[in-house]
């Protein structure tokens, strides 16, 4: 039975319920995730002697399988699609960047004393958030703003218990005391509100506070001071110059438009907050095959999930299959009232127009840059597969190295490349345990049994997912010898060795090396996952080195560069500790070795 065949088989047999289901390729990757209302009619769609747009046509191509899953209804399955899409990150959905994750100005408005910092995630701790921030006003310049015109505390002492003395911001006049109860909670609480009013888009008062400590600190010849307080008025300008006249002080909302062209599709997402409009931002959808209702709802989801701030009105340029389904979800996950509504006259109307405007121009100007991207990731993926023969699509990534001093402090690297980008939450770091001196290839071989012995024996995502493709830095001989490590485990993943002099590639089943075009996407990502490895392995090394080094500059009379010395000669700080004091003379002066020694080896009577 042929691949067809044995879908249509499937297809027969889908429930007309609601779900979600996931589109597979022939290596068993999920390459998409979607929901439905029926789940028999949604999946059938792709399948059927229909004209499709490019990038749908390219997707069935790829679907070899499918899974699905039923739920009690569809919101709920708008809810695990949304989840899904985050574990999986297929390649053919709407993906937003993973982690992008706005700055917002919380205080925390229940404390007597309330501290103001900026943070990129919003919790239902009864704080008081302003944001998200981004694409023109920095939510450090407000908050150096908010310091520099309202004397609250910046310290994170606990004031549970009250201090001796203030700090200097006290003796500045940056701080109003709370520390030492110079000021009551109402007072303090006073200027918070002030605060608020300007983060609410109240200018005029900070306005003013910046502009008489300039003049003063200009009288008193502060020139450098005041030259800051300029700036920083400069700042509140161009806040005000982003005011939307027609629009009230109090005014929070978020505009998002849809715009395609067949082939890709943009959203653009405007923030007001305050009366003002504060960020402006748009996105590259490659999935053509939705609807505007599907990809508002999907944005949406996505970047509300991540954010985890729902203001109280969102606009849209429509009314949507999905509206209703879209309001409930946002009701439930925010737990306020939501208005989703599609202005046609008026400011907010003009404020869509605009936002329609900006996804116009994205698709105009950056698609042909976000296809680059997706050739110099993804598609260096499907390279690499065609170019070295690889059993798979090489997904997952893992790149290894080993960085050592004259066999001291010998450490390894493991990073994980996902679809051609780096995955940083999945680096993992080792510290070599069982060899002596400066053997890479005997490392290289702990390293590897290290991590494929955790297979199954960790929860760590990192370890018990295994890889499509592992690069080792190095050439034949350091290649086989880490593909002996991990067949001892009973895995046989695709595994290369590159080179870096000749930027040759090995693999264990070929006798010659194999010469990619240096100009070629397959070699610009074996190169930076080699790259990486060795800087993430360098970077471990020297904190351990510096670690180690400043325990004995802690020591009377050894500096930096007489500890450097010490270890490339004992190989570990335990050696060194236990040496006798004559051997310790033979590298370092008398009074030195004598230090090291009684410092290791004084007792308490």
């Amino acid at each position: 039975m042929n691949t067809l065949e044995r879908i249509k088989e499937k297809l027969h047999k889908l429930p007309i319920t609601s779900g979600v289901y996931l589109m597979k390729d022939i290596d068993g990757h999920i390459i998409y995730v979607g929901k439905a209302k029926n789940l028999k009619r949604r999946v059938s769609s792709y399948f059927l002697n229909t004209e499709k747009t490019i990038k749908t046509t390219a997707l069935v191509e790829n679907i070899y399988d499918f899974d699905y899953i039923l739920t009690p209804s569809e919101l709920d399955a708008l809810a695990l699609e949304s989840t899904l899409i985050k574990k999986y990150q297929p390649f053919y959905n709407i993906l937003l960047k993973d982690g992008k994750a706005y700055p917002y100005i919380k205080i925390k408005y229940k404390e007597d004393y309330p501290s103001i910092e900026i943070v990129r995630k919003v919790k239902k701790d009864g704080a008081k958030y302003f944001g998200p921030y981004f694409a023109g006003i920095k939510a450090s310049e407000l908050l150096k703003i908010i310091h520099q015109a309202f004397p609250l505390r910046q310290c994170k002492i606990n004031l549970k218990r009250k201090q001796k003395r203030e700090c200097l911001n006290y003796s500045l006049g940056l701080c109003l005391g709370p520390c030492t109860r110079r000021v009551t909670p109402e007072e303090y609480h006073k200027v918070v509100d002030d605060c608020i009013d300007f983060l609410k888009g109240k200018d005029s008062k900070v306005e003013q506070i910046l502009t008489q400590k300039m003049l003063k600190a200009s009288e008193m010849e502060q020139f450098e001071s005041a030259i800051v307080f300029r700036d920083r008025l400069k700042i509140v300008e161009k806040l005000k110059s982003k005011v939307i006249m027609q629009l009230n002080r109090e005014e929070e909302f978020d505009a998002i438009s849809f715009v395609t062209n067949g082939e890709y599709s943009a959203i653009a997402i405007s923030v007001i907050r305050g009366g003002k409009m504060v960020g402006c931002e748009t996105h590259t959808i490659f999935d053509s095959n939705l609807t505007l209702s599907e990809a508002i709802t999907n944005f949406a989801v996505q970047y509300y999930s991540m954010n985890n701030f729902v203001p109280n009105e969102i606009l849209v340029p429509t009314e949507f299959e999905d509206i209703d389904l879209l309001k409930e979800w946002l009701v439930n996950f925010s737990g306020h009232k939501v208005v989703v509504t599609a202005p046609h006259i008026g400011v907010k109307a003009q404020i869509l127009k605009n936002n329609w405007q900006n996804a116009y121009e994205h698709l105009e100007k950056q698609v042909d840059k976000d296809k680059y991207e997706k050739d110099f990731t993804f598609g260096a993926c499907e390279q690499l597969k065609e170019k070295l023969g690889l059993k798979k699509i090489p997904h997952k990534i893992e790149g290894y190295d080993i960085s050592n001093i004259s066999g001291t402090n010998k450490v390894a690297s493991m990073v994980v490349f996902i679809d051609g980008t780096p995955r940083k939450n999945l680096y993992r770091k080792f510290i070599i345990k069982t060899v002596e001196g400066a053997n890479d290839f005997a490392s290289m071989l702990e390293t590897l049994h290290r991590r494929f012995e955790n297979v199954t024996t960790t929860n760590d995502e990192s370890f018990n997912n295994l890889p499509d493709l592992i690069v080792i830095d190095g050439g034949k001989g350091q290649l086989s010898s880490a593909y002996e490590a991990m067949r001892q485990y009973g895995y046989d993943v695709d595994m290369i060795g590159l080179a870096k002099k000749e930027e040759e590639v090995f693999k264990v089943s070929a006798s010659e090396s194999i010469i990619l075009d240096r100009a070629s996407f397959a070699l610009r990502l074996l190169q930076r996952v080699r790259d990486e490895s060795h800087r993430f392995a360098i970077t471990f090394h020297r904190s351990k080195r510096q670690k180690i080094t400043s325990v004995l500059q802690n020591i009377d009379k050894i500096g930096a560069k007489t500890a450097r010395n010490l270890m490339l000669h004992f190989k570990s700080l335990d050696n060194i500790a236990n040496a006798p004091l004559e051997e310790l003379e033979k590298v370092v002066r008398k009074d030195q070795a004598k230090a090291i020694y009684d410092t290791y080896h004084s007792s308490v009577e």
